[in-house]
C-alpha cells in the first residue's frame, strides 16, 4: 500500500476518533448509501457513495449498502456484499486495504445488515453518518455535532488526496484540450462535449458533475445545461467548465474562448482583461485571511476590468459602490473541492460547527473560511451579459456603456477558474500545473 494513502488512512481515523470524543460517541458507522430508482422505473441514476466512506474506499471498491465501522482502539471493520449475480459484474474486493481493515464478505443485504447489527450490540454509544436512516440497530443518524467536527476538518487535504486532485486535474485538462480544438473546428455543443469525454477517457456517470459547454449566448446562463446538436451559424464564443474524476477526488475546470478573426477583438482583448484579473486574485491568495475577503477583492478589481473595457462611464471606485460588479458576477468567487465538487465546511468557522454566512449582498458565496495552508479551493472570477440582470441595471440608470455591452450580448460571457492549493506562502495551481506538465511530457494521467 502507498505510503501516502497509509498516512491518510491514520489521519482520517484519528480525526473520527477524535470526532466520536467530541460528539460522546464510543463508535461510528459510515454507510455507503443504496441505490435509488426512477419513479416507477427499474433503473435510477448512477450509485454515488457517501464522501466520508469514499474517503477510506476508492469508489471502484464501493457498492450500494456496503459499511464502514470506526471504533478507537479496534482494527476499522468493512461489511461489503458480493452476491451471486449474472446480470451485473460484481464490485471487487479493495485487497489494497487489508493491512488496515478488516473486511468481511456477505451474500445478501440481510446478513450483512444481521452482522452490523450484531456489532453494534457489543458498543454503547454509536454514531450512523449516510444519507440512509439506516437499520434500527445501527446508531444515531447524522450527528450534527459529529458532521460539523468532520466537515470542518475536510476543508484540509492529505498527500494521498492531493495526489488523486493532481491526477483528476491532468483528466480535466485533456478533455480541455480536446474541446478548445473541436471549438476550432467549428463543432456543436454536443461535438465538444463528447470530444471532452472521449479525451478525459470518462463517461457520463464518472464526470464529477454535469459538464457545462455554452457557446456565444448560453455562456450567459451560469449552470446551462444543454447541449445544442447543431453547430452554431456564427462561433463567436465558447465557455467550457468541466472537470475531471480520479478515485473518488474531483478538478473543477472553467476556460472561455474567443473565436478567431479581428471582428471578435473587442471580446478577445476583455477575455486578456479577464485572464489578468484572474492572475492578480491568485496572486492574493495567501494563509490567514478570510476566503470572504477575497471575494470582495475580486469585485474590486472586477470594477476596474469594466473600466479598461470601457463598459462604464464612471470610475471603477464608483462602480464598486453602486454595486454594479454584482451585475456582471452574481455568483461567488469559489468553493471549497474535493471528493465533493461543492466540498462541505465552506461556511464553518470552526470544528464546534460555528458557522459564519457570507455577506448580505454577496448570498451565493459558498466558502467564507479563513484560508489555512493544505486547503484547496477554486478561483473563478466571471463576467457576464445576463439579459435580466442588464436590465435592472438600466431601470437603476446605471454608468454602463450600452454601446459596448450590447455588442458584446452575444458572446454570453467570461469564467476562468483554475482549483489552487494554498501553501505556507503563496499557492500549488493545480490546474496549470497539470496544462504545465502535459504540455511538456505529454504523460497521460486516465
Amino acid at each position: 500500500m502507498e505510503q501516502s494513502l497509509a498516512e491518510h488512512l491514520e489521519h482520517i481515523s484519528q480525526l473520527w476518533h477524535r470526532g466520536l470524543e467530541h460528539a460522546g460517541f464510543d463508535a461510528v458507522w459510515l454507510a455507503a448509501g443504496s441505490e435509488s430508482m426512477h419513479f416507477q422505473d427499474d433503473h435510477g441514476p448512477a450509485f454515488k457513495a457517501n464522501p466520508y466512506f469514499t474517503q477510506w474506499v476508492d469508489p471502484a471498491f464501493a457498492h450500494a449498502g456496503a459499511h464502514l465501522f470506526l471504533s478507537p482502539g479496534e482494527k476499522p471493520q468493512l461489511f461489503l456484499l458480493k452476491p451471486t449475480d449474472y446480470w451485473h459484474a460484481t464490485t471487487p474486493i479493495p485487497e489494497y486495504l487489508q493491512s488496515v481493515v478488516d473486511i468481511n464478505i456477505f451474500s445478501s443485504s440481510q446478513s450483512l445488515l444481521q452482522a452490523c447489527g450484531a456489532k453494534s450490540r457489543v458498543q454503547n454509544r454509536y454514531a450512523y453518518i449516510g444519507q440512509d436512516q439506516g437499520n434500527e440497530n445501527l446508531g444515531i443518524p447524522n450527528d450534527p455535532h459529529l458532521l460539523d467536527f468532520m466537515a470542518f476538518h475536510r476543508g484540509v487535504k492529505t498527500n494521498y488526496e492531493l495526489e488523486n486532485m493532481r491526477n483528476a486535474s491532468e483528466i480535466g485538462v485533456h478533455g480541455h484540450i480536446a474541446a478548445a480544438e473541436a471549438f476550432r473546428r467549428h463543432g456543436s455543443e454536443f461535438d465538444i462535449h463528447m470530444a471532452y469525454l472521449s479525451a478525459s477517457g470518462q463517461t457520463e456517470n464518472q464526470l464529477p458533475y454535469a459538464n457545462i459547454v455554452a457557446l456565444n449566448e448560453h455562456g450567459a446562463t451560469l449552470h446551462y445545461q444543454r447541449q445544442d446538436r447543431d453547430a452554431a451559424k456564427e462561433p463567436r464564443s465558447l465557455l467550457i467548465d468541466a472537470g475531471g474524476n480520479y478515485r473518488g477526488y474531483a478538478s473543477d475546470i472553467t476556460r472561455t474562448y474567443c473565436a478567431s478573426g479581428p471582428h471578435h477583438e473587442e471580446f478577445r482583448s476583455l477575455l486578456g482583461l479577464m485572464q489578468d484579473h484572474q492572475d492578480t486574485i491568485i496572486e492574493e491568495v495567501r494563509s490567514g485571511i478570510s476566503y470572504a475577503y477575497l471575494h470582495r477583492f475580486m469585485h474590486e478589481q472586477l470594477a476596474q476590468v469594466l473600466f479598461d473595457a470601457s463598459l462604464i462611464h464612471c470610475s471603477a471606485q464608483e462602480a464598486f459602490a453602486l454595486g454594479v460588479t454584482e451585475k456582471f458576477c452574481p455568483h461567488g468567487l469559489g468553493h471549497l473541492l474535493g471528493i465533493q465538487v461543492h466540498d462541505v465546511g465552506g461556511h464553518l468557522a470552526d470544528e464546534q460547527g460555528r458557522t459564519e454566512p457570507p455577506p448580505d449582498n454577496y448570498p451565493s458565496l459558498r466558502t467564507t473560511r479563513t484560508i489555512e495552508p493544505d486547503q484547496v479551493f477554486t478561483i473563478e472570477p466571471g463576467l457576464y451579459f445576463i439579459d435580466s440582470l442588464l436590465e435592472a441595471l438600466a431601470e437603476q440608470h446605471a454608468p454602463i456603456n450600452w454601446d459596448i455591452v450590447n455588442r458584446l450580448r452575444d458572446y454570453g460571457g467570461i469564467r476562468i477558474e483554475d482549483n489552487v492549493r494554498v501553501l505556507e506562502h503563496g499557492v500549488e495551481n493545480l490546474t496549470r500545473d497539470a496544462w504545465t506538465r502535459i504540455a511538456t511530457s505529454g504523460r497521460d494521467a486516465r
